[in-house]
C-alpha cells in the first residue's frame, strides 16, 4: 500500500488561499493577545510577524495640561478685557463662555484653549493683579506611553493591511476576494479608530485647557434694592394684566350691574307696598 500524506500543496488553490488569509488573521490576533498579556510592545509584534521594522524616532514627551481658577474681582468688564488680551497675545481661543447671576454675586466662566508651551505665561498674564485665588487647580497628565503604544499598533495594522492588499491582487475567485475584503474592512475600521485617538491625544497635548471663573460680590443692601425694584415692576405688570382681564370680560360686568340694579329696584318697591 502506498502511504498517502495530506500536504498543503495537495489542497485546491482556492482553499489554500483562504487558509493563508485566515492564518494571517490568526497570527495578528495572537500577537496582539501576547502583547497585552506579556507586556510586549507593538514593535516586538512586528518582529515576530516578520514585518518590516519601524525606525524609532526621538522620544518627545506628550503632556496634557488642564487647570481651573476661581477668584473675586471688583470690575467684571476690565477682568474680561484683560483675559481676552492675554488669550490673543498667546494665540489661544475661548471655547465657551457662561454667565451666572446669583442672589449674592455675578459670575462669569471662560473655558480657554491655549498652546501648551504658553500655558504658564498665559495664566500669569490673565490673572495679573489678583492677590488671592479662591481655587487654583493645575494638573499635568503624561500620555507619552499611550501615544507611543498607539503609534506602534497603528504601524503594525498598516503593515498587515498591505499584506492583505497584496493577497487581494493575487486572488482570482470570488470566495477568496470576499474573504480578504472582509479582513481588510475590519482592519481599516481599527486603523481609523486608532488614528482618531492619536489625533485627539495630540490635540490635547498641543493645546491646554484652562477654565477661569471670576465673580463680583453684590452687597446685601444692593441686593435688597434690586429685589424691591423687581417686586415693584412685577406688581405693576400684574396690575396691567388685571386691567386687561377686566376689559376682556366687560360684557359680563355690564350684565351683572344691570341685574343688580333691577333687583334692588324690585326689592325697594316691594318694601314700600
Amino acid at each position: 500500500m502506498k502511504n498517502k500524506n495530506c500536504t498543503l500543496t495537495s489542497l485546491p488553490k482556492s482553499y489554500l488561499f483562504i487558509f493563508l488569509v485566515l492564518l494571517l488573521t490568526a497570527c495578528n490576533k495572537n500577537s496582539s493577545k501576547e502583547a497585552v498579556t506579556s507586556g510586549a510592545s507593538p514593535e516586538s509584534i512586528l518582529t515576530s510577524n516578520e514585518l518590516p521594522a519601524v525606525q524609532a524616532e526621538p522620544l518627545t514627551r506628550k503632556l496634557i495640561k488642564e487647570g481651573s481658577i476661581t477668584f473675586e474681582t471688583t470690575d467684571l468688564i476690565q477682568t474680561k478685557k484683560r483675559i481676552e488680551q492675554a488669550v490673543k497675545k498667546h494665540n489661544g481661543y475661548i471655547s465657551s463662555e457662561n454667565e451666572h447671576n446669583l442672589s449674592g454675586s455675578l459670575s462669569r466662566t471662560l473655558t480657554i484653549r491655549i498652546p501648551a508651551k504658553q500655558f504658564d505665561v498665559f495664566i500669569n498674564d490673565a490673572t495679573s493683579g489678583i492677590e488671592k485665588f479662591d481655587t487654583k487647580d493645575i494638573q499635568v497628565k503624561d500620555i507619552t506611553e499611550e501615544f507611543v503604544d498607539l503609534q506602534a499598533r497603528l504601524s503594525t495594522k498598516k503593515e498587515l493591511e498591505q499584506r492583505y492588499l497584496e493577497l487581494l491582487k493575487k486572488a482570482n475567485k470570488i470566495v477568496e476576494i470576499l474573504a480578504i475584503e472582509k479582513q481588510i474592512g475590519d482592519l481599516r475600521a481599527d486603523i481609523e479608530g486608532t488614528e482618531g485617538r492619536l489625533q485627539y491625544l495630540n490635540n490635547q497635548s498641543v493645546y491646554s485647557t484652562i477654565s477661569i471663573t471670576y465673580y463680583k460680590s453684590i452687597p446685601k443692601q444692593t441686593a435688597f434694592t434690586n429685589k424691591f425694584k423687581e417686586g415693584f415692576s412685577n406688581g405693576w405688570q400684574h396690575f396691567m394684566w388685571f386691567i386687561v382681564g377686566l376689559v376682556n370680560i366687560w360684557p359680563f360686568i355690564l350684565v351683572m350691574s344691570v341685574l343688580i340694579f333691577l333687583l334692588r329696584r324690585w326689592w325697594q318697591r316691594r318694601k314700600v307696598n
